[in-house]
């Protein structure tokens, strides 16, 4: 592994079919598998399936906007600054609430890429870009680090 430097605006952009654009800050590959960092740049209502990682620990860290989290039974509201940390095999899930919202990903171990990638493309500017479910649960079965475990368990409520 070599060490390395990424400005702001550096890194592979990729639409995420759940909704999002990832800004890959560190791949396994730059990290030797120790963990996985990207940007999530999000609108309001982007949510995701409750879902869990068996073998991998991730933390979300709110830069801007609010995220509702629903943590293992559990709903909290996450703000500019505020940490979630989700703990491998936690079923957990989140929806945007705010206008917009932007979140550090660190996945640790670095496994799990291949999900994220397979249910990604690369971010083109002007491009209008579907959110897909049904690619996010291929991606699932097939990478097997991410286990979609049912619909979002707060779909249903008022956003904002």
């Amino acid at each position: 592994m070599s060490g390395f430097v990424r400005a702001a605006d550096d890194g592979e952009l990729r639409w995420f079919s759940g909704g999002g654009v990832h800004r890959w800050m560190a791949t396994a590959e730059q990290t030797d598998g120790s963990y996985l960092l990207f940007e999530d740049r999000m609108e309001r209502g982007k949510v995701t399936p409750l879902h869990l990682h068996p073998d991998a620990d991730e933390s979300m860290y709110l830069l801007e906007g609010e995220i509702l989290i629903h943590l293992d039974g559990v709903e909290h509201r996450v703000g500019p600054g505020g940490l979630v940390m989700v703990p491998r095999g936690t079923p957990h899930a989140f929806l945007v609430t705010s206008e917009t919202a932007r979140m550090l990903c660190l996945i640790t171990p670095g496994v799990g890429q291949e999900f994220f990638f397979d249910a990604s493309e690369p971010y083109v500017e002007g491009v209008a870009h579907e959110v897909d479910f049904a690619r996010i649960q291929q991606s699932a079965k097939t990478n097997g680090s991410t286990e979609i475990l049912g619909p979002p368990p707060f779909a249903k409520l008022p956003v904002g």
